[in-house]
């Protein structure tokens, strides 16, 4: 059960002391600050659910506290202590949002019935939390492990609000995946959702894909284009890899963030944007920044919320349910009975350790279906280099890889929501290859396809 952490603020250390054994004994984890000021930068190192204050303190008393407490997204539940006989202050702290009070000198009993009922709260708005992140994450990504329950919780707080938020990982983890859940759960979840891979293309052409251009801004510039920010206009845009932007590029966009305005490649004039920003990496920012790789200024805009995606090999809990969603997934598309998850098979995922993460286990179990024979699985095809197709017929083989093919073209198309053009950029081939793989394949409209 998740447990709702509390900070106790008084300036009196006998009050702290006092406080902590009573809450402590009671099993809260609790920590203390002497005053206002200190208890913000209490809560910046560690956040807590619940804060009980004095009123009367140093510095910043209990009411400014309050006020600043009651602002912040999320807030966190506060509970106020008042002198004897200072109703009206505990009426004024309730009406500024305090949840509950009590009076100094405290019986024990009176207080911890106070923080049963605030604690109580306060987990019910975890739990919501972790429900709610959960929710969003279960639609885009399949996990067991306590690590990604607690990103789960995360993402339930920070897709309901507009932050820019930067997501780290090792390539392969999901951070895509966990943006779209991001976007999923947002307010802005029915606007254009965008993504850009920094890497893909040079400085010059990746200004004009971001920002726009007019025409006969450069050669071969025949029309004029609103750039990827313009199409996300009151929505989202992922830049992936976004290490590799190119430094003019990185100023570019810090503008971007900080005035909300683009200039396309050609325009005299900026023009103004609503975007929410999702960025990701798979290199250490902060080491770029070091090296003068990465602007600094544009790190801590990105990383208002960073949220960090654990490689498989720290959450082994999740290799039997990420199997078990690969394997039923792979046999649909290519057209096959169902496989067991056999211990066999558990075993030899659970003794490897998965360097290309959760992408490599998806593309193993997928060549193990696609190349296995018809009803068992051979787990040989595991093991790197091993792939023994001479057990089965070769134009069974070649239907089946024109079906795993087929069946990532129509994921890619379902995904761009029909858009040709962003799914052969997702699936990293050319728009007229895309074409010719539609033809061969027989995929038209009813697929998800336009132009």
């Amino acid at each position: 059960m998740l447990k709702p952490r509390v900070l106790v603020v008084d300036d009196d250390a006998g009050v702290r002391y006092t406080l902590r054994e009573i809450l402590e004994a009671s099993g809260l984890e609790v920590d203390v600050a002497s005053d206002g000021v200190e208890a913000l930068e209490r809560l910046q190192l560690a956040p807590a659910q619940l804060v009980v204050t004095d009123l009367r303190m140093p510095r910043m008393d209990g009411m400014e506290l309050l006020r600043k407490l009651v602002a912040q997204n999320p807030a966190p539940r506060v509970v106020v202590i008042t002198a004897h006989g200072s109703e009206r202050q505990a009426v004024d702290a309730i009406k500024a949002g305090a949840l509950d009070y009590f009076r100094k000198p405290f019986e024990a009993d009176e207080l911890v019935a106070v923080i049963r009922r605030a604690t109580e709260t306060a987990r019910l708005a975890l739990e919501n939390e972790r429900l709610r992140g959960e929710l969003a994450l279960s639609r885009t990504l399949v996990f067991a492990s306590e690590s990604m329950g607690a990103l789960a919780v995360l993402v339930g707080r920070v897709a309901p609000r507009d932050s820019t938020v930067l997501i780290t990982g090792e390539s392969g983890t999901g951070k895509e995946r966990l943006a779209e859940a991001i976007v999923r759960a947002s307010r802005r979840a029915a606007k254009p959702f965008v993504r850009f891979n920094c890497a893909s293309l040079t400085a010059e052409l990746a200004e004009a894909e971001l920002f726009g251009h007019v025409r006969g801004a450069f050669t071969g510039a025949v029309r004029s284009r609103g750039g990827l920010f313009g199409e996300a206009d009151g929505g989202s845009v992922l830049l992936d890899e976004v290490s590799e932007l190119a430094l003019p590029l990185q100023g570019m966009l810090l503008r971007a963030l900080q005035e909300g305005e683009i200039r396309a490649v050609g325009e005299d004039r900026p023009r103004h944007v609503d975007v929410r920003v999702l960025a990701a990496s798979n290199r250490d920012l902060r080491a770029e920044v070091a090296r003068g790789a990465f602007r600094e200024d544009l790190y801590w805009r990105l990383a208002v919320v960073e949220l960090h995606v654990p490689p498989l090999r720290e959450r082994p809990d999740d290799i039997p349910v990420l199997a078990r969603h690969f394997l039923d997934r792979a046999a649909e598309r290519l057209g096959v009975a169902p496989f067991d998850l056999s211990d066999a098979l558990l075993a030899r995922l659970a003794a490897h350790s998965w360097p290309g993460n959760v992408r490599e286990l998806q593309n193993a179990i997928e060549r193990l279906v696609a190349l296995s024979p018809e009803g068992e699985l051979d787990l040989a095809l595991l093991s790197p280099g091993r792939a023994s197709p001479s057990s089965e017929d070769p134009s069974r083989l070649r239907e089946k890889m024109d079906a795993y093919e087929r069946g990532l073209i129509v994921d890619a198309l379902r995904a761009c929501a029909g858009n040709r053009s962003e799914a052969a950029r997702q699936l990293g081939i050319s728009r007229v290859t895309l074409h010719d793989k539609l033809r061969k394949h027989g995929i038209g409209g009813n697929d998800g396809a336009s132009s």
